[in-house]
């Protein structure tokens, strides 16, 4: 029953809401990814180190399967997790990309300047390391590797800064890594595809032709959209292009702009508000008047157009992308054995030496090195408050490259489980040396955000 405040509470609902608030804002802390990521990594490596190794191999290598008839798509839980799970997380990565290029920091040429010099910067000096340390062998496979930035730890340490650092160098930070996410979805279509099936291609075009024509038609409910996102994963599963460009492609077909402009939102809405007072008696609950049932609906329902598809899904899809997907992903792909053989193989590897070099001395050179000279060239300008310095702590931090280059080296060593232990445990060293230094560089060495304005 209402309170004397006319709120209805369900009998538990207060202690709930004592236990959800909290627990609610923790989860949307830009911090709180990273941390779970750390917590996964080092749970996967505690496993790998203990007497349940062998068991964990076991579930990742269980089969699983998916099928209608005659037809059947089977792979084993890691195949799962790796093509099937991380589409969503690619799929958020393209909203977020779209979001950014439209109304974001990509959207104008001078606040995109810089950030997409420096992720182009990032990407190339980095590759071309690897390429020096490996030189003309095998290993040379692994060059995307060391390209990647993973948005959520380096964000999430550079947000443990607070107020030390301007805001401007994280939207800097936010706008270079998915620049980077872009380019490292295009050298995975591109470069770590081995055979094409003509006809599963077409098919993923005509899905995507189709996904393009409901936006043009005007389509704003997610389902559709879910629905051929789905199937065009299949189709792009058995094309072999990495299925998870599906979410890619299927997020650049989402519309972006709602129905209604702010000014008709509001009349649509004052409006049905009105009508909800006149019909409504305002001493009984809804259920018992149809006519405002009626109306709530219909403001439901303006509510609804008023918001576009991208950011309705951008965050219905942000929990479990960054709560499920990419705690599952380090969960299934961080679990290294640390053996006294196994580091002594890591110090002697090539792989994990060269993706060592690019992530932390390639992403520094290239982003602050591109970042810095484009500026002295006057071609763009650095945000406000942001100096040479804390560009300088933002390569740094830009040479985290977990998830993303994790993601690649399974890739690129796919035929060599040994080959990717190494560049694991290169990915791993390079990133937590990355993540140190950058934090380091703006606690001490970078100037405030109250000393640089």
């Amino acid at each position: 029953m209402p309170d004397k405040n006319s709120f209805y509470y369900a009998p538990w609902e207060r202690a709930y809401q004592r236990i959800a608030t909290p627990f609610e804002e923790f989860i949307h802390r830009q911090t709180t990814t990273g941390i779970l990521l750390m917590v996964c990594a080092v749970i996967a490596l505690i496993i790998a180190n203990s007497s349940y190794f062998d068991a964990y191999n076991q579930l990742l290598h269980s089969k699983m399967a998916i099928s209608i008839g005659s037809w059947k798509i089977e792979h084993s839980l890691h195949h799962w997790i790796n093509d099937g799970l991380m589409t969503i997380f690619f799929f958020v990565v393209g909203l977020e990309i779209k979001r950014e290029v439209l109304v974001g920091e990509l959207s104008s040429i001078n606040n995109a300047l810089l950030p997409v010099i420096g992720a182009i910067g990032g990407m190339v000096v980095p590759a071309l390391l690897y390429l020096w340390v490996t030189g003309d062998t095998e290993n040379a496979k692994g060059w995307g590797i060391p390209m990647a930035t993973d948005i959520a730890f380096a964000v999430g340490v550079m947000a443990l800064l607070g107020k030390r650092v301007p805001r401007a160098l994280l939207t800097f930070l936010v706008a270079l890594a998915i620049v980077d996410d872009l380019g490292a979805v295009t050298v995975i279509a591109l470069f770590y595809t081995d055979t094409i099936s003509t006809s599963y291609l077409a098919a993923a075009l005509i899905i995507l032709v189709a996904m393009i024509a409901i936006n043009l038609m005007g389509i704003r409910r997610p389902l559709p959209y879910f629905i051929l996102t789905t199937v065009l994963w299949i189709a792009m599963e058995g094309s072999g292009i990495h299925a998870t460009i599906a979410g890619i492609l299927a997020a650049w077909t989402v519309p972006a702009y709602s129905r209604y402009l702010p000014r008709d939102f509001s009349k649509k809405i004052r409006k049905l508000t009105d009508k909800f007072d006149d019909y409504g008696e305002s001493d009984k609950p809804l259920i018992n008047n149809p006519l405002q049932s009626t109306v709530t609906w219909r403001l439901s329902e303006t509510i609804s157009l008023a918001m576009s598809p991208l950011q309705k899904l951008e965050t219905m899809l942000h929990i479990p992308s960054t709560y499920l997907v990419i705690p599952l992903f380090a969960l299934a792909n961080a679990a290294i054995p640390l053996s006294y053989e196994a580091i002594s193989t890591m110090l002697e590897s090539t792989i994990a030496f060269g993706i060592c070099i690019g992530l932390v001395f390639g992403k520094l050179i290239g982003v602050a090195g591109s970042v810095i000279l484009a500026e002295m060239m006057g071609v763009g300008q650095f945000p406000k408050g942001v100096q040479r310095s804390h560009i300088i702590g933002a390569a740094l931090l830009a040479g985290i490259g977990f998830t993303m280059s994790i993601f690649i080296s399974e890739l690129a060593f796919i035929w060599d489980g040994r080959l990717v232990e190494e560049a694991k445990m290169g990915i791993l060293a390079a990133s937590l040396v990355s993540g140190l230094g950058g934090y380091a560089w703006l606690r001490w060495v970078a100037p405030s955000d109250e000393e640089s304005n």
